[in-house]
C-alpha cells in the first residue's frame, strides 16, 4: 500500500540539521529497540503513547516531522503519521527507507538513550581535560577521613537507590548554588559523581567553569566504577544539600551569569518571551528548579525540568532540534548554569531576567496536554471482580501500563501487552468474550480500547471491549488483590530499555561494556558531523 505521506531522504534530513532549521526526527518504536540503534538526533516517541505526549513535546503543529519505526516486521511509521495528522500536525513525513535507509546511506547510528547529552559530556572531558579521580583514590580519601565532600549529581531517587558512602545528594543544577555551603573551606576536595560518566563530568566542569576555589574532581566512571573496583555502595541514603546563605548565593549568581555570558546565552524579559514565538519557531519554556519549588509557584506556560536532568535528557524534553529554549529560576544561578550547557550543545537559549516572586503565580504540577480520550464502555471494579470470580475463562484483562509497573503489581491473571502491538497480543491471549483494558489510571487504556476494537473487527470477532473505570489505581484502592512478576506476557516488555548502570544487580560485563561505549562517543560524533557542539 502506498502511503499518503511524503518521504524525506537521509540527505534532506542531514541538510536540515546542518542548517540548524527546526526538525523533529522521531523513532516511534518502544524504548528498547530505539536504544539498540538510532540516529544521533532521533527522539523516541513511541506509537503506544503518541497521543499522550505529542502536543507537549512538539508544541508547534506545523513543525517539520520525520518518522521511522519498523519493529517485528511491521512498519509503525505510517500509523504514527496518520495519528499525528489527526492531532493537527501538517508537515508529517516518513524517513525514506526507514532506519535501514539511513544506515545504507552512510548515516551514523548510536546505541543507548539520551545519546546527544552523553556524547557531549565525553566531548567536554576530551576538550577540557575535566579532572577526575578513580574509585580507589576516592575510597582512600574517605577511609582516611580526609577533608573531602562527595556530591551526587543525579536525581534524589537515583541517589537513594545506591550512593557513594558519605555522599550528599546535590542534583546537577544545584551544584554551583549549594557547593559553598558543603565545602566552605577552599582547601576541601570536592568529588562529583553520578552512575556513569556524563553527570559527573558536567557537574565537575560546572564547578570548574564557575571558578570555585576548591580542588574539584569527577569520580571516574561513577557508581559503575565504584562497583567494578569491588567497593561497597550505600543504599537508602538521605543527605540533602542545605539552602545557600545569601553571601554564597550572591557569589554563585555572579559566577553563573559570567559562565552563561561566555557560552552565548541571551536574556529575555517576561514581556518579551512571546516575541520569540514566531510563526515558524518552536519555543520550549522550562523551570529548572526542583519539582517541589516548581509546584509551590511557577511562571505561566513553563514546564518543570530540573536543570541537571534537562542537560542529561535534552532529546526527551526538547525533541525539536533547532528550537528555542527559555529557562527560568528564582536565584539567577540554576537557569544560567543550565543554559550555558544547552548553548554549548548548539541550542538557542534564553534566561528569563529577574522578575518578582508574584509572577510565579501558578501552583501545582503542569496540566496534562493531550486530546480527549475516546468515549468507551466501562466496567467497575466490583463488576470486574465478579466476572473474574464467576467466569474467568470468558474474560481477558489486558494491562497496557508500563512494563515495570505491571511487574511490580497488577490485577491477578492480567496479560501485559504493549498498546502498539495489540495484534501480536491477540495471538498470545486465549480468545475471550469480554476484553477488559486497564492501565494505571485508565487513560491509555481508553485509546488502546479503540485500537483493540478495530483489531477484533478485522478478525471477525464481536467480543465486548470495555475499560476498567479508574484503572489499576481504582482496583487496588478498593482493596482488591494483586500479583507481581511476569506470569502472562502477551508481548515482550520492550517499552523500557534497562540501563546497564541501573539497579544494584547489573552484571560487571554490562557495566564495563557501557563504559567502553561511552569512551567511543567522541569518535562517533566526528563521524556523524551534525552536532554543532562548542565547548567553552
Amino acid at each position: 500500500m502506498t502511503s499518503r505521506f511524503p518521504t524525506l531522504s537521509f540527505a534532506a534530513v542531514r541538510e536540515q540539521l546542518l542548517a540548524r532549521r527546526e526538525i523533529a526526527l522521531l523513532d516511534v518504536r518502544e524504548e528498547d529497540p530505539f536504544a539498540q540503534a538510532h540516529p544521533l538526533w532521533a527522539a523516541n516517541l513511541p506509537l503506544s503513547r503518541l497521543e499522550l505526549e505529542a502536543w507537549r513535546r512538539i508544541p508547534r503543529r506545523d513543525t517539520l516531522i520525520v518518522l521511522y519505526g519498523e519493529h517485528a516486521g511491521a512498519d509503525l511509521a505510517p500509523i504514527a503519521a496518520a495519528r499525528l495528522a489527526g492531532l493537527g500536525y501538517t508537515r508529517v513525513h516518513l524517513l525514506e527507507g526507514g532506519l535501514d535507509g539511513w544506515r545504507e546511506a552512510g548515516g551514523e547510528l548510536f546505541r543507548d538513550v539520551n545519546v546527544p547529552s552523553k556524547a557531549f559530556g565525553e566531548l567536554v572531558e576530551h576538550e577540557r581535560r575535566t579532572p577526575s579521580l578513580s574509585a580507589q583514590e576516592v575510597k582512600a580519601l574517605i577511609d582516611a577521613k580526609a577533608d573531602v565532600v562527595v556530591l551526587d549529581a543525579r536525581r534524589f531517587d537515583e541517589y537513594q537507590t545506591m550512593s557513594i558512602p558519605t555522599a550528599t545528594s546535590v542534583p546537577g543544577a544545584e551544584l554551583v548554588l549549594r557547593v559553598r555551603e558543603l565545602a566552605p573551606d577552599a582547601a576541601t576536595q570536592v568529588i562529583v559523581n553520578c552512575a556513569g560518566r556524563t553527570r559527573s563530568i558536567i557537574g565537575t566542569q560546572s564547578l570548574v567553569n564557575a571558578g570555585i576555589p576548591n580542588p574539584v574532581a569527577a569520580l571516574r566512571n561513577g557508581t559503575i566504577g565504584w562497583k567494578l573496583a569491588g567497593q561497597v555502595l550505600d543504599h537508602q541514603a538521605s543527605r540533602r544539600a542545605p539552602e545557600a546563605a545569601e553571601a554564597n548565593r550572591a557569589a554563585a549568581r555572579a559566577s553563573a551569569q559570567d559562565v552563561a555570558r561566555r557560552a552565548g546565552v541571551k536574556q529575555v524579559s517576561l514581556d518579551a518571551i512571546e516575541s520569540l514565538e514566531l510563526p515558524d519557531r518552536t519555543v520550549y519554556r522550562f523551570d529548572v528548579r526542583t519539582p517541589e519549588e516548581y509546584e509551590a509557584g511557577h511562571l505561566p506556560g513553563f514546564g518543570s525540568a530540573p536543570g541537571g536532568q534537562l542537560v542529561q535528557e535534552t532529546d526527551h524534553q526538547a525533541p525539536v532540534r533547532g528550537a528555542r529554549i527559555v529557562l527560568a529560576d528564582d536565584d539567577g544561578v540554576r537557569a544560567p548554569m543550565t543554559a550555558s550547557w544547552l548553548a554549548q550543545m548548539g541550542w538557542e537559549v534564553y534566561v528569563v531576567e529577574d522578575h518578582p516572586a508574584a509572577a510565579r503565580k501558578v501552583r501545582g504540577a503542569a496540566p496534562a496536554v493531550h486530546p480527549d480520550a475516546p468515549i468507551v464502555h466501562e466496567i467497575s471494579v466490583e463488576q470486574l471482580a465478579k466476572c473474574l470470580r464467576d467466569a474467568p475463562e470468558r474474560t481477558a484483562v489486558i494491562d497496557v501500563t508500563a512494563g515495570v509497573n505491571h511487574a511490580r503489581r497488577h490485577i491477578p491473571g492480567a496479560w501485559f501487552a504493549i498498546r502498539a502491538q495489540l495484534p501480536q497480543a491477540l495471538d498470545a491471549i486465549p480468545p475471550a468474550r469480554h476484553y477488559v483494558l486497564t492501565c494505571g489510571s485508565s487513560l491509555l487504556a481508553r485509546f488502546a480500547a479503540r485500537d483493540l476494537r478495530g483489531h477484533l473487527n478485522a478478525r471477525g470477532s464481536d467480543a465486548e471491549v470495555v475499560v476498567l473505570a479508574g484503572g489499576n489505581a481504582a482496583w487496588f484502592a478498593a482493596g482488591q488483590p494483586g500479583e507481581s512478576g511476569w506470569k502472562n506476557v502477551a508481548t515482550p516488555p520492550t517499552d523500557r530499555y534497562r540501563r546497564p548502570y541501573e539497579g544494584t544487580d547489573a552484571p560487571a560485563e554490562a557495566m564495563q561494556a557501557y563504559l567502553d561505549w561511552e569512551f567511543g562517543l567522541v569518535a562517533q560524533l566526528g563521524a556523524d558531523g551534525t552536532h554543532h557542539f562548542r565547548v567553552i
